[in-house]
């Protein structure tokens, strides 16, 4: 999950946590890093954990990340982990982490409290990952009995639409200003978080909440990253429009933005044999994987790696 050059959610982009944890700016200039909470912060919850056991899948788990990851195990990331460990023939173990996901690599993969965490890049370089299982990218979100069927960030509606919504640290905050009107859209964004700075502590915006308020007309329109709104898209009983951002979105500068990403499962490096025998579950339960996907409202794009 990952943000300027990367998704941002249940597991922030390699880049990205890079930044997050040395403070450094975002690429090109773009905005304050979000830096995690101190290592004195809360630790992760391991009463869940279990020993190491070949028959079993310990699953790195947030419970601060629906849809995503749900302490019920009905978050899409739940299902599919739980899909994959059946496919292995081991029975899914969730190892809870009270903390949002982007801490889950620190603070559970590398303690050893757990042994893969999911929905990371595929180009992750803190752990090893699989092969990649789907892949889907950021969204326009906008109501479908308007005249708002974005499909560019150079529609020059965009710069005269009411408020936007788009996640911190994100490519959509990235293009936003890119567009100039992000000095228009701050107080708003940050109204949504109850006016907490996203400098010195991860602050997201709720993903249901984004989507609620293009629903509830306080938005015109949102910018997220699909897997995150999916199934909020898919239940509102007002019925939106959902848009996949094109890939090849440059800033004004030329530089290339990017939408959609690869998503795979990381393990601790050098564990090559359960990176294998993942990558043998993730075949097994592709047809269930693509079925969670289609059920969530997730649109996929062929993987690239």
């Amino acid at each position: 999950m990952r943000l300027v050059t990367g998704r941002h959610l249940a597991a922030v982009s390699a880049a990205a946590l890079l930044a997050l944890a040395s403070g450094a700016a975002f690429a090109a200039g773009e905005s304050e890093s979000q830096v995690p909470p101190s290592e004195s912060a809360a630790p992760a919850k391991t009463a869940d954990a279990v020993p190491a056991d070949p028959s079993i899948l310990r699953i790195c788990a947030s419970e601060k990340q629906a849809p995503l990851s749900m302490k019920d195990g009905s978050g899409l990331e739940n299902k599919i982990a739980a899909a994959v460990a059946e496919g292995m023939g081991r029975k899914p173990v969730f190892v809870w982490n009270a903390k949002p996901a982007i801490y889950l690599v620190r603070d559970g993969l590398e303690k050893k409290l757990c042994d893969v965490v999911v929905g990371l890049d595929s180009d992750d370089p803190r752990v090893l990952t699989t092969k990649p299982y789907y892949r889907s990218g950021y969204v326009f979100i906008t109501r479908a009995d308007k005249d708002l069927d974005i499909k560019s960030w150079t529609d020059p509606r965009l710069k005269t639409v009411d408020h936007m919504v788009v996640g911190f640290g994100t490519p959509g905050e990235a293009m936003l200003k890119d567009i100039g009107r992000y000095e228009e859209d701050m107080a708003y964004l940050y109204s949504l978080v109850n006016f907490r700075a996203a400098r010195n502590q991860y602050t997201q915006i709720d993903s249901g909440r984004m989507v609620s308020e293009v629903a509830n007309n306080k938005a015109d329109v949102a910018v997220a990253f699909a897997p995150d709104v999916g199934r909020y898209v898919k239940d509102s009983t007002t019925k939106l429009r959902m848009t996949l951002v094109p890939d090849d979105t440059v800033r004004s500068d030329g530089q290339k933005m990017p939408q959609s990403f690869d998503q795979s499962m990381g393990v601790r490096k050098g564990d090559e044999a359960l990176r294998d025998a993942l990558d043998a579950g993730i075949a097994k339960a592709k047809p269930k994987i693509e079925a969670i996907l289609k059920d969530e409202g997730v649109p996929t794009a062929p993987v690239s790696n």
